[in-house]
């Protein structure tokens, strides 16, 4: 009943929320509002939520939108006791790479010497961080150090030994616990470190072994989007969508879909997920569910079968009959987590429990566990199942990869339904769907410009700040129905449909307390009708040179003057803008237009270079144009744009792709020669890229920051691997094997 309470709370003040695990298999969970998902309708086991031979009592995991997740927190300390409620603390552990750091640090070693032998120690995989024991198995060059320098032998056996202490407290992402009398009867407390927020002393499984009850408050990102996009309808609009009720068969959603325009949703986007989308062509809202479970190390190789039995129902057939009742919604197909644990319990004659325990055996994937486990299994398939050997081990291949990635089926539902209603806005209210994406991105100027082009995509235009449109955040301008078409008020010129504009908080320089200020002005007594009329209006407390300069420069006046005659003028600006409040006023300016309008003497217009360089400083990207503009034709017939090669590049596959160089990277390799990592930029987006030592020596005289590339008639670059530095790039020594091995542009 606490939970549904939080909930409550948050779906009365327009929090969303979902709920993820295995909860949402509950009936009860499902008409006290704790959850949103009918069981019943997709068929969710609910004693994957609780049976008899639980041990411990489940968890209920609650996400909400993560800007708003603080609030909840706070109504649970206002409602069930300051005293009584805190987040739970967590510690920080040595681990190999940082514990050898450590230990060098601290044996007065240079920090050279601690970094050598930490950039040896391979990365773990989540879940199972590397240890200093294993990287010795794993790499020879580690081991070969360890051996041969006596120093470095001391630091790792050291390391070995600190390994999994304690090396400093935190707050835990999500936990939170309840007591009915205060905390301190039964957990030591303190301040947060990096606030002052009470947190308990006990981590997580101290908590739970105190008899506490602990909540898990997530936040969620898409949550938040879906929010704001709802807001927005209702606001612009005067739509109120009722984001919980939508219909679940809606065609424009899975008409989106299955163009692959997924960019923006959750859990749907992706290159691999969009491609398999398109293939898929769903049309249910199990198809999405299955796609966000399938879309899994493992599992994803059964995602071709799915999509084969979806499209031809003669392919769908069952290994057993008695597997239709639970794989009927995924075409014969496993999918969940759920169906391991239920082949297991119908065919193999498994308890819950018992089938729990070969779910977490599988999933530590260790082989004398594996082993065994798989001799129980496939002899219950035999002896209660009365499969044959060969079908009892054909089954066993099939559910092998699932049971240590899949997910359940309750959490898919959960995670599924919030894909879906991330789709529908889109494809139903692109404009303040995708102005909601880009406000929750705006703190990431790489999302942003992906964001911008899949506006452009849209054919959605994404225009500069207006003092007399802009909000704080993204702000969305639609059409005059006067008029039948849309336009901008503070553009000019007319567009041909909705759009979106930055918000006056994006603007570098440029605070939140000015940007308010102007708002508020604005919402007070209606637009800045001129020039004069603006700066007469902002107070000379709120506007500095430095403000007034990003104003003109990104193009937020651009309704109100021209920005090379404004810049000329600034100081006079300045100026009116100082007088402005005062008398005298008209005698001051009246060689300029007195006080009623500003005339500024001519002044030469503002060059496209400018403009453009002006709005990647201030707005992190290009609004008015792109220094590639003039090359658009040729660039298209010879390359493909960075947001194509994301999307279609395979490994092995030859790809040329073209942009103009906004980042230059020079390092040296271990035999003193110069590399490089550049960032290379298109309409789309931007990709890192290396550039080994034969083609730097070649080429780095075009290697330019902010240059672009005017030979179009000869090859420029031609011999230098294009790498995503997110899928891991060695050191410069391991890539430079490689050089040569793919031509690009």
């Amino acid at each position: 009943m606490v939970v549904a309470d939080l909930l409550q709370f948050a779906r009365q003040n327009g929090i969303l929320t979902t709920i993820r695990g295995s909860v949402a298999g509950s009936l009860v969970t499902f008409v006290t509002g704790i959850t949103n998902v009918n069981p019943l309708e997709y068929k969710l086991p609910f004693e994957r939520f609780l049976n008899p031979e639980r041990p411990s009592a489940p968890d209920i995991d609650m996400d909400f939108a993560d800007n708003r997740r603080d609030e909840v927190i706070e109504y649970a300390r206002q409602k069930y006791g300051a005293d009584n409620v805190a987040q739970i603390g967590t510690f920080g552990t040595m681990l190999a790479r940082g514990g050898v750091r450590d230990v060098a640090r601290a044996l007065g070693y240079p920090y050279g010497l601690g970094d050598r032998i930490a950039k040896e120690v391979p990365f773990g995989s989540q879940g199972f961080p590397m240890t200093l024991e294993r990287a010795l198995e794993e790499n020879p060059e580690l081991k070969k150090i360890y051996e041969s320098e006596e120093d470095a032998k001391e630091i790792i056996d050291l390391g070995q030994k600190i390994e999994g202490c304690a090396r400093h407290v935190g707050v835990h992402a999500a936990g939170v616990v309840m007591s009915p009398t205060p905390l301190w009867d039964y957990t030591p407390l303190q301040l947060d470190p990096k606030g002052g927020k009470i947190i308990t002393q006990y981590d997580m499984y101290s908590i739970e072994e105190a008899g506490l009850l602990k909540f898990d408050f997530l936040g969620i990102r898409n949550l938040a989007i879906l929010a704001d996009s709802v807001r927005l309808v209702e606001k612009t609009r005067n739509i109120k969508v009722d984001i919980e009720n939508i219909p679940i068969d809606d065609l424009p959603t899975f008409a989106m879909l299955a163009r692959g325009e997924t960019e923006g949703t959750f859990q749907l986007n992706g290159a691999g997920m969009t491609r398999y989308l398109k293939e898929l062509k769903p049309s249910t809202i199990h198809d999405i569910n299955a796609m966000v479970a399938l879309f899994r190390p493992g599992p994803m190789e059964t995602i071709p079968m799915y999509i084969e039995r979806k499209h031809d129902a003669g392919r769908i057939h069952y290994l057993d009959p008695r597997m239709k009742e639970y794989l009927d919604f995924s075409y014969g197909v496993i999918v969940y987590q759920d169906d391991v644990l239920m082949t297991a319990i119908k065919l193999a004659g498994y308890s819950w429990l018992q089938a729990d325990v070969l779910r977490k055996a599988m999933g530590k994937k260790i082989p004398k566990v594996m082993a065994a486990e798989k001799e129980k299994l496939l002899k219950g398939f035999v002896n209660y199942g009365k499969l044959s050997p060969t079908l009892a081990e054909k089954l066993w291949k099939l559910i092998e990869p699932f049971a240590a990635y899949g997910f359940g089926k309750a959490h898919a539902a959960s995670y599924g339904r919030v894909a879906y209603q991330t789709s529908y806005m889109k494809a139903n209210f692109p404009v303040e769907y995708m102005a909601a994406v880009l406000t929750a991105d705006a703190g990431d100027i790489d999302k942003v410009a992906v964001m911008v082009a899949e506006c452009k995509r849209m054919n959605i235009p994404v225009l500069a700040p207006d003092i007399n449109e802009s909000f704080g955040d993204f702000t969305v301008i639609l059409s005059d129905p006067k008029l039948g078409h849309p336009v901008s008020k503070g553009t000019r010129g007319v567009l041909t449909q909705d759009s979106i504009r930055f918000g006056l908080y994006s603007i570098k320089n440029f605070g939140q307390g000015i940007a308010d200020a102007i708002i508020t002005e604005r919402k007070q007594n209606g637009r800045f009708v001129s020039l004069s009329d603006f700066l007469r209006r902002v107070t000379k407390q709120q506007l500095n040179k430095k403000s007034l300069e990003s104003l003109i420069q990104c193009g937020a006046l651009d309704s109100l003057g021209e920005r090379g005659q404004m810049l000329a003028h600034l100081d006079l600006l300045l100026e009116y803008h100082r007088s402005a409040r005062g008398a005298g006023v008209d005698s001051l300016f009246a060689g300029i237009g007195g006080g009623n309008d500003l005339a500024l003497p001519p002044a030469p217009p503002a060059a496209m270079g400018d403009k453009l360089k002006w709005e990647k400083e201030l707005l992190g990207l290009y609004v008015s144009g792109h220094p590639l503009d003039r090359f658009k034709d040729k660039l298209n017939k010879r390359s493909m744009t960075i947001g194509e090669l994301r999307t279609k590049a395979t490994v092995g596959s030859m790809m040329v792709a073209s942009g103009m160089v906004e980042d230059v990277r020079v390092i040296l390799t271990r035999q003193g020669e110069q590399m490089a990592f550049i960032k290379l930029a298109d309409y789309d987006g931007s990709i890192e890229a290396v550039v080994f030592p034969k083609s730097f020596a070649e080429y780095k005289t075009i290697l330019n920051q902010g240059a672009v590339d005017t030979g179009l008639d000869k090859i420029r670059i031609q011999d230098y691997n294009v790498l995503e530095l997110s899928r891991g790039v060695g050191n410069a020594e391991e890539t430079r094997g490689q050089e040569g091995s793919r031509p690009a542009t």
